[in-house]
């Protein structure tokens, strides 16, 4: 009996993965085929984990690798300087602390990258209590450092570091924890990522795959040969471990990377097929020219939308204000703030990846857990108003304007006791009210009696985590509510409007 099951399983699963036609090459034909997965829609948070050879020195940000390569006779721009020019301050503190980059290199880092304290079944109870529903770890960053178990380069955690398949470890506990899997690839901006020059000794031939190819000048188009090593290893990810999201960053949206767009979405979507599941796949800061709208994600690093907007997009965040990647004098962001940002994100559909960055030993520092355990406590409140919900005709109301743009978040102050957002289940209503209000008494002016969004009677209003009774009225100019006599949660404040 046992035989005949899995064999009709077997066939229902073969029956399904061949039941959409397969994607040609064509990007019309791609967003005509390709619509985002309703989970995904669904699961409206997720957890980036920005971890890797970075993380040993813990100084300045995830770029110290390119960083400590530029010297005071370097013409580079570097990271978060605007244009300013080296030595950097990565540069002088690791001369000062390792010595000079030709006698200790980003490469001597990693033998001290050695991940003892690493558990993944601890990280995923971690990212479970936070209420996310996925997680994204970094696969390989600008670095090169591949934190899986690559066949096409030597620089990998399976081969050095801490000879673990750090990316197979946290697949396999996050399907235990019934979230879903994702990867992010940085791998693109390898080539001019680092400083080359032979008097800081990362131009020897065998360093090529670690530091990348030495080029003539900076920002110079990738070669053939580095395109082709960047394919082998994507789809080598892709095929051995199956993520249900790939994300990419920078780099990868350069038109000279246009015919490497195309096969690898048609790659992963055909892939995704044969696996009988669907899969996200994510570039950021819309500058893909050649990809379709609507056959991927957007996602907007450390910025918002303004908007409602018509397909489902991503912010990009770190719980750090200063860092990605873990550093000794990282700065956690105000839990009030990250809240703020998911409510605003999912009113205009839209879903979080909030960052963490562990320490190299692989813990994840308290206060970012922290972090994340208030936040899982204010979704089993709220959750009902978030997970599965779909925006409302309108976002919200009220005087806080959100300014678009990259890394924009900076310029954005958290939302008032004006400040109202929507989301619906269904033909079910809810209203954030994003700041207790002072004199207990909250007003919803697009709410008001004879209001042409909501023209629906209200019955009754109930405040998620409370059994109170909701006294309201009408008013020609608004929906007039008294609070509660305590708070049901700690941030953010829903009403569930009958």
């Amino acid at each position: 009996m046992k035989k005949i099951l899995v064999t009709l399983a077997m066939l229902t699963a073969f029956s399904s993965a061949f039941s959409q036609e397969r994607y040609r090459e064509d990007w019309d034909d791609i967003a005509k085929k390709y619509e985002t997965p309703e989970w995904f829609k669904d699961a409206k948070f997720g957890i980036f984990i920005h971890w890797g050879v970075y993380s040993v020195p813990g100084y300045g940000s995830e770029w110290y690798a390119r960083n400590m390569y530029i010297d005071e006779n370097s013409t580079t721009s570097y990271h978060g300087n605007k244009g300013k020019k080296g030595p950097t301050d990565d540069y002088l503190y690791h001369v000062k602390t390792y010595g000079h980059p030709s006698k200790f290199g980003y490469k001597d880092f990693i033998p001290m990258f050695k991940a003892e304290n690493f558990n993944a079944a601890e990280w995923l109870d971690i990212f479970e209590k936070s209420g996310a529903k996925y997680i994204v770890p970094v696969a390989e960053h600008h670095d090169a450092f591949a934190m899986y178990n690559s066949s096409h380069t030597i620089w990998n955690s399976v081969d050095m570091g801490p000879k673990r398949d750090i990316i197979g470890e946290l697949r396999a506990e996050t399907a235990k924890h019934g979230m879903k899997f994702g990867v992010s690839s940085h791998l693109a901006f390898n080539q001019d990522f680092f400083t080359k020059k032979p008097e800081l000794g990362n131009t020897a031939p065998k360093y090529q795959m670690l530091y990348g190819p030495v080029m003539k000048s900076s920002n110079e188009a990738p070669t053939a040969e580095f395109k082709d090593m960047w394919m082998k290893r994507t789809t080598e990810l892709i095929d051995n471990y199956q993520p249900d999201i790939l994300w990419f960053d920078f780099g990868w949206d350069r038109p000279e990377y246009a015919s490497e767009h195309i096969k690898l979405t048609t790659y992963y979507y055909n892939k995704a097929l044969d696996w009988n599941k669907e899969v996200v796949l994510q570039g950021k800061n819309h500058k893909y020219e050649s990809l379709a709208e609507g056959a991927y994600v957007h996602d907007m690093e450390r910025s918002k939308s303004s908007k409602i907007r018509d397909f489902f997009w991503q912010t990009d965040t770190s719980i750090g204000k200063n860092s990605w990647g873990y550093v000794s004098n990282w700065e956690s962001k105000e839990t009030n703030t990250l809240i703020d940002d998911l409510v605003d994100i999912v009113s205009k559909n839209g879903s979080m990846l909030l960052n963490v960055g562990p320490k190299a030993d692989g813990t994840i520092p308290y206060d970012q857990q922290k972090v994340l355990f208030e936040m899982g406590e204010w979704l089993k409140v709220n959750g009902e108003a978030i997970y599965g919900s779909r925006p409302f005709t309108i976002y919200g109301e009220g005087p806080t304007k959100i300014v678009e743009g990259h890394l924009s978040e900076g310029n954005n102050k958290d939302l008032g006791e004006e400040d109202v957002r929507y989301t619906t289940q269904g033909d079910q209503l809810y209203a954030f009210l994003m700041q207790w209000p002072s004199d207990n008494t909250a007003e919803i002016k697009t709410l008001a009696k004879g209001n042409k969004v909501y023209p629906q009677k209200i019955s009754s209003i109930k405040m998620l985590g409370s059994d109170e009774e909701i006294k309201f009225k009408q008013t020609k100019d608004a929906l007039i509510i008294t609070m509660p006599s305590y708070r049901p949660c700690d941030f953010a404040y829903c009403l569930k409007i009958n």
